[in-house]
């Protein structure tokens, strides 16, 4: 018999209910005080309550490519400058290839075999294929470029990265509780409550921090060079330390930003901002050895394709720390430090999309929201109440329920509520007392063949139970998929409507036939009042 409640059950549900509870109060500002102890914190409100910036970011998946084949050549030049056999080469970043030509064309065979040496998986990879086309034309010239598998492979950890970069970037400016989250294959979503004006957000975030130190090659001629395409190993790039002045420098660096341990802005001796950088152990002892070999020429600090400052070496630095200077502001400063540290990106990000809503419309939509639910709740209550009278008052009990056991949950998870969350949050109310009305429906049918009070609500619950599970389960799949496969908004309202349809079940069913089995036993009628 379905009303029968052994005494460990009953504990259990009530335990459950006073937890749910308990994890609710901290919603209820004035009761902060007196429930410190509770562990969970209020529900945190979304963009679109609270008010702030959102915006969403895109990696170019050109610069992407480019990046990766800049980064090959230097790989390839060391492969073919290994002894013994060193094989003298040309290398041209074309595009997504890389063009490699050898001096001597009998070399070009073995200058394949280490290229594609290059791309081979690690040892003990199962299933991992060669990363790397590699392929001859009639005219000698080795063509090297990325497989579709290794793209793919490329673009996925590239937004993985980008999305860790961005969070360090975000949380070290100094802003509040953001929410960053992937969108597709390529997009990542930043949304920050409070902040007015994301144009300095969105400077910090998108500068993509690539910072190498490089030689100069003060015998070149600027003039024979094309700004910022490669050549024969040296690139040209201007010099915003001597008025955008074209500088032309060596291509493979001394150190890279990878090598750099903490950054943090600072100020010399002239008490103007500039960034103070510790290198690690192995980019400490290549530059250490590079400023020994090459006392009195310049070598440029480049940052994003643009030479910061070219100073000369006046003597070996081989403490592994130094000064980045330049004609910064003070939150120009702070901004570099920001991004040096928190690391550079893959690949620009672009921005597809930006917006701001202000604080006023978001205590607008918390005060529409808060009259929506109330007024639905409300009136859901009344149609229960007048539909089946006292049956009505017991799955307005489960309703209530319903709702604290929400709130608690979401707290517990530490969830952000938005509107669609709010919308999630009424439907659920719905569709918890659907459940009611399907179960008091079969009562209600039960009671016109002339069962008894008890005989009626009995089999009105088991008879309503598959049905109501059928319900559950494609609400819930449904919920799933949006989840999954939504963003921002959509997984609110997916999230709200997962927890609301199992809160549901159990305050609808379990709780609402508890209350029910209670009346019964203690009032004993001899016909359902409904």
């Amino acid at each position: 018999m379905l009303l029968r409640f052994p005494p460990w059950k009953i504990v259990l549900v009530l335990v459950t209910l006073v937890i749910g509870a308990a994890m609710c109060l901290p919603n209820f500002s004035s009761l902060d005080r007196y429930f410190g102890w509770v562990p969970t914190g209020p529900v945190k409100l979304g963009l679109d309550l609270r008010g702030g910036a959102s915006i969403l970011l895109e990696v170019d998946p050109a610069d992407l490519q480019t990046n990766k084949i800049r980064s090959l050549s230097r790989d390839v030049r060391s492969a073919l400058s290994q002894r013994p056999g060193v094989i003298t080469s040309q290398r041209e970043a074309v595009g997504s290839e890389l063009h490699v030509r050898t001096r001597d064309p009998g070399d070009a065979e073995e200058a394949m075999r280490r290229i594609r040496k290059l791309g081979d998986p690690p040892v003990g990879a199962i299933g991992a294929a060669n990363t790397l086309s590699v392929t001859q034309r009639g005219d000698g010239t080795i063509i090297v470029s990325l497989t579709p598998e290794a793209v793919q492979k490329l673009q996925a950890e590239a937004l993985s990265n980008s999305m860790e970069s961005v969070r360090r970037r975000v949380d070290n400016s100094g802003t509040v509780e953001p929410n960053i989250q992937m969108q597709g294959e390529n997009r990542i979503i930043v949304e920050v409550p409070g902040l007015d004006d994301p144009t300095q957000l969105i400077d910090v975030i998108t500068k993509t921090g690539v910072l190498t130190f490089n030689l100069v090659d003060v015998q070149a001629n600027a003039a024979d060079y094309e700004v910022g395409v490669p050549r024969n190993g040296r690139i040209a790039l201007p010099d915003a330390s001597q008025d955008g002045r074209i500088q032309v420098i060596f291509e493979d660096p001394i150190i890279n930003g990878s090598d750099l341990q903490t950054a943090s802005q600072s100020f010399d001796q002239s008490n103007r901002p500039n960034i103070s950088f510790q290198l690690r152990p192995a980019g400490a002892q290549r530059f250490g050895k590079a400023t020994t070999e090459n006392i009195g020429k310049p070598f440029a600090i480049v940052l994003d394709n643009s030479i910061v400052s070219a100073p000369n070496i006046i003597s070996p630095i081989t403490g592994g720390s130094g000064q980045i200077t330049g004609s910064f502001t003070l939150e120009e400063a702070q901004a570099l430090a920001i991004v040096l540290k928190s690391g550079e990106l893959p690949a620009k990000l672009q921005v597809a999309e930006r917006r701001v809503v202000g604080a006023g419309l978001g205590a607008d939509s918390i005060r529409m929201g808060v009259m929506a639910s109330v007024v639905g709740i409300a009136l859901v209550c009344v149609f229960m109440m007048a539909s089946y009278g006292l049956l009505g008052i017991f799955s307005v009990i489960a309703l209530l329920c319903n709702l604290f056991m929400m709130m608690g949950v979401l707290s517990g998870f530490g969830a952000t509520l938005t509107l669609p969350g709010i919308a999630g949050i009424l439907l659920t109310m719905g569709m918890a007392v659907d459940y009611n009305v399907l179960i008091f429906e079969r009562i209600r049918e039960e009671k016109r063949h002339g069962r008894g009070a008890v005989s009626s609500v009995d089999v009105g619950y088991n008879e309503a139970m598959g049905t109501i599970i059928d319900a559950n389960v494609t609400h819930l799949i449904a919920a799933l998929v949006m989840f999954n496969l939504g963003s921002g908004p959509v997984r609110g309202f997916a999230l709200t409507l997962a927890i609301g349809i199992l809160t549901s079940f159990f305050t609808a069913v379990i709780v609402a036939r508890l209350v029910m089995s209670g009346w019964l036993m203690w009032a004993r009628p001899k016909a359902i009042p409904i």
